[in-house]
């Protein structure tokens, strides 16, 4: 279309390759490499919280799927999306639309904004299906604390969080998650993520995941190095089994890739095994659906942890999934098509691109006791998804390099050399040598003796405060922007006792969590974290690099001080805050809601009688509105809607950013409405919310004077 080449879909060497290797069935090569061949179907998954996903997936089927069944584009019948048959709860879909359909044509237009408009606001993510698997059998509950080692761009990290919300009710999950990745630009991308799902449970920092340092927490007093329960470990790979969507791939393919990839995928692997607790699981996966960086990367873990892991067998935790065992035989091939089937024949000149670690082992014994038919291998013409391979492992005891247990509490300072020996040497040290993991570089607590010494010495002024600056320079890289500090809020800050005596909050509210960007001048944004993240800030600071954590809770009115609380509610925490709130709160009819919505500034007189009576009394301010569905009329929004609004003189106006107030119309059946108030008017409340500049933000006040609507133009200006 473009005037570019058509890219030929051949490669001689993989299809070579592949063969020789048998990955696929007998009889079953010409429909593997057909499927390969066409183009990938798309997927969606639809995300969010238990009741709003529901509602999500009730509108998909009854509305939008309803309005795809008979229709045809170019000719040809387009299928109903269908739900894939081994993720729970039908929450998530694949179709035969390529996007360059789905954007063409205008019968699919509705169908096309729906999808564009949900993705933004978080309700539905474009996953591929096969990366939905790992985070199903990390089998997440809501107290882990996971970890997720290259987490960007960060569809999996989501499917973890709403793991840990499985229960709505509970504002602060006792687990989180702490999303890593090695690239500082592709870690904002992780942020505006998670962003979505507003959870004050998940923190996304920048590390290299084969050396991610290891973090300590206060447990009663002590000083004690976090262990995971969940570990998510999907490493940097070839990516030949994303064909389908990357299409460079068939031109680029060559087993070079693999080779130079082995290394890092093995340390990274052993990084977090060595992270997980006893009794933890950890999950392995790639998009690639070579040997040398699947099962030789599992069996060469296997055999450095003596016992520590085992394969888990998770061939029932999926029913409806079809996939192939893992193999345990296979070869090594150089790039120019030389086979090695044992290290042994590995000439001298190849022993840096071609290392042990990349045979099976030879023992056939060991070998069995590996289980390595646990793994699992997904081929595209299966179910027609991409390729891809996952290994459950779970932690029997420690690594064997780990096992003296860490000297942390009452030994005699002794004035040794400070190191901050970085936490890379273990798995360094192991993958290096395989015969001898018991070197002293790879002993592994080390590390934690020598920065338990400096850093008592070193910070302990800093962290009264509670402080978490960024890390001091010269202890590690900073890459890309220097991030502000996290600053939690002292005991007896004079900000909070206005607000919470202006929103009644409940005496059970966590106040430590509270936390700022900034150390001077005036606190514009107030963010919270659970106390768990608190406990991982506070006592990690100057060994983390910290991107981005916390939800925004509260923002100061500009014009703030003339009111009883200079700090307004913020939409994005507001589900979070909500349960500690005990004043200020309007409850609200549907229609109310839909008014609200619609209309930039109504009068009290275009709301019901109840929601007038409920906020006449209120003094002017930021307020909550909540919509409670009856179960009686199961036809209306049968999810609970809390949104953040404010109570001028006369009128109510709601502060919700576009997208969100899009899509309470859409589940509520009124996206026309939506799409009329988005031609007709300037809406002060989106320029607010959505610019992402807080401090930008109109005050609600002056806000209501300037803004006129199709509803209250007439005398906007009377109403403030």
């Amino acid at each position: 279309e473009g005037g570019y080449p058509e890219i030929v879909k051949e490669n001689k060497l993989f299809e070579h390759y592949y063969q020789e290797l048998k990955i696929v069935p007998e009889g079953e090569w010409d429909q593997f490499m057909e499927a390969l061949r066409e183009p990938l179907p798309a997927t969606l998954r639809i995300t969010g919280y238990k009741s709003h996903a529901k509602e999500i997936l009730h509108c998909l089927k009854n509305k939008y799927f309803k309005e795809l069944e008979d229709l045809e584009v170019d000719g040809q019948k387009v299928e109903v999306p269908q739900p894939l048959s081994w993720y729970p709860e039908e929450l998530a879909w694949h179709t035969n639309l390529s996007r360059k359909i789905l954007r063409k044509s205008p019968q699919l237009e509705k169908f096309h904004q729906f999808l564009v408009s949900e993705t933004e606001s978080g309700n539905i993510s474009r996953q591929e299906a096969v990366s939905m698997i790992p985070p199903l059998l990390l089998n997440a509950h809501p107290h882990h604390k996971i970890l997720d080692m290259c987490a960007a761009p960060g569809s999996k990290t989501t499917q973890l969080i709403e793991m840990l919300h499985a229960d709505m009710s509970v504002p602060f999950p006792e687990g989180f998650v702490i999303a890593n990745d090695v690239d500082n630009k592709r870690c904002y991308l992780l942020v505006h993520q998670a962003k979505r799902l507003s959870s004050p449970c998940i923190m996304v920092v920048n590390h290299d995941a084969s050396s991610i340092p290891r973090l300590k927490i206060d447990v009663d007093g002590r000083k004690e190095i976090l262990f995971y329960d969940r570990i998510l470990c999907d490493v940097p790979c070839s990516g030949d089994g994303t064909m389908r969507k990357n299409i460079d791939v068939w031109k680029k393919w060559t087993t070079l890739n693999s080779l130079q990839l082995h290394g890092l995928q093995l340390r990274i692997a052993t990084r977090g095994a060595e992270q997980l607790v006893e009794g933890g699981r950890m999950v392995y996966s790639t998009c690639s659906l070579n040997p040398i960086e699947d099962e030789a990367v599992i069996a060469s873990l296997l055999e450095k942890s003596e016992g520590a892991l085992e394969l888990a067998d998770v061939s029932s935790e999926l029913p409806g999934l079809k996939w192939m065992p893992g193999i345990a035989h296979w070869k090594v091939m150089t790039k120019d098509g030389q086979w090695f089937s044992e290290w042994e024949e590995v000439p001298h000149s190849r022993h840096t691109q071609i290392r042990p670690t990349m045979f099976p082992p030879k023992d056939p014994e060991k070998l069995q006791a590996m289980h390595l038919e646990r793994c699992l291998r997904i081929l595209p013409h299966h179910q027609n998804t991409g390729g891809f391979f996952v290994a459950v492992l779970v932690k029997k005891s420690s690594m064997p390099w780990n096992k003296r247990p860490p000297k942390i509490q009452g030994e005699p300072v002794e004035p040794r050399e400070p190191v901050r020996s970085s936490p890379a040497h273990p798995a360094e040290g192991a993958a290096v040598d395989p015969a001898a993991p018991e070197s002293k570089a790879a002993s592994g607590m080390d590390d934690t003796d020598a920065t338990e010494r400096s850093e008592s010495a070193e910070n302990s002024s800093s962290r009264k405060d509670g402080v978490c600056g960024p890390p001091p320079s010269k202890k590690m890289k900073l890459f890309g922007f220097k991030e502000d500090p996290f600053v939690f809020i002292p005991e007896d800050d004079p900000l909070f006792p206005p607000i919470q005596k202006f929103y009644a909050l409940d005496p059970s509210f966590p106040k430590m969590n509270l936390l700022t960007r900034t150390t001077e001048g005036k606190k514009r944004q107030l963010y919270m974290v659970s106390k768990e993240l608190r406990n991982v800030l506070v006592n990690n600071s100057e060994r983390m690099k910290v991107i981005n954590t916390g939800i925004k809770v509260w923002c100061r009115n500009n014009s703030g001080e003339e009111f009883d609380c200079a700090f307004r509610l913020a939409q994005e925490g507001i589900y979070t805050l909500y349960p500690f709130i005990n004043s200020r709160i309007i409850t609200v009819s549907i229609e109310d809601v839909k008014i609200l919505l619609t209309q930039e500034n109504p009068f009290f007189r275009k709301l019901s009688s109840e929601t007038y009576s409920q906020a006449k009394d209120l003094a002017k301010g930021s307020i909550v509105l909540k919509y409670e569905p009856d179960p009686a009329k199961p036809d209306t929004l049968q999810c609970p809607i809390v949104l953040c609004g404010w109570r001028g003189k006369a009128s109510i106006r709601t502060f919700v950013p576009k997208n969100e107030r899009l899509h309470y119309l859409r589940m509520m059946g009124l996206e026309g409405l939506a799409e009329k108030k988005k031609e007709g008017t300037v809406v002060a409340q989106e320029s607010a919310d959505s610019s992402g500049l807080p401090e930008d933000e109109v005050s609600a006040e002056h806000g209501a004077e300037q803004a006129t609507s199709a509803g209250a133009s007439e005398d906007a200006s009377a109403d403030t």
